[in-house]
């Protein structure tokens, strides 16, 4: 494997493998298999699998509190670990070890869900128009890490949560859904960022 860990976790796949008779009301979503990327708390991933998507892989960059949240689901777990966060890291090889393992998966549709690791050009060539990202404002207000500091320093009444299809070109994708979150007078970045977060937890399962 190189420079980078891969290590599966215990879990199962197929969560509609082996049923008989009528095919349940959701079979649609049984056809298109799903992984999930997230790095942090897993509070995106839980949303979505207590929403009762079918995720066929939840794939993690670092250990993270993710990995548990996919383990008490009942779904598979990888861990493909960057080797370095400093200026040696070799975005495009991470990129490709990632992409391999989302193509052994059978993976049809990526579901970014606070994943800290921006791909690079091999994962789009890939999986083209089939990634999708949040973003903690209302794109194309207010681009990159620093959405919500950049809000407030702006000083705007209203911004918001936007699920949208990542590019190479980062938060620049096709817009799907917005959720407009208010800016209270007396907000400090953590208090609007959790605003915002409890809106992706509600939007980004319903997009």
């Amino acid at each position: 494997m190189g420079a980078f860990a891969r290590t599966l976790l215990p879990g199962h796949r197929g969560r509609f493998d082996g049923r008989v008779g009528a095919p349940p009301a959701d079979w649609y979503l049984a056809a298109v298999r799903i992984a999930v990327l997230a790095s942090g708390s897993g509070t995106l991933l839980e949303a979505i699998l207590d929403d009762g998507i079918p995720v066929e892989l939840v794939l993690v960059d670092r250990p993270s509190r993710a990995m548990e949240v996919a383990e008490a689901h009942g779904v598979a777990a990888e861990l493909v670990a960057r080797a370095s966060f400093g200026p040696d890291f070799d975005r495009a090889a991470y990129t490709e070890q990632v992409a391999d393992v989302l193509d052994e998966a059978g993976i049809d549709l990526i579901v970014m869900a606070g994943f800290g690791t921006v791909f690079a050009e091999p994962i789009h060539d890939r999986f083209p128009n089939r990634i999708l990202n949040t973003h903690p404002a209302l794109l194309p207000a207010f681009k990159g890490w620093h959405a919500v500091r950049d809000a407030l320093e702006a000083g705007v009444d209203v911004t918001g949560c936007t699920i949208h299809v990542a590019t190479l070109e980062v938060d620049a994708g096709p817009v799907l859904a917005q959720e407009p979150v208010p800016v209270l007078p007396d907000d400090e970045a953590s208090c609007l960022q959790g605003a915002i977060k409890a809106g992706g937890r509600r939007l980004y399962p319903a997009t």
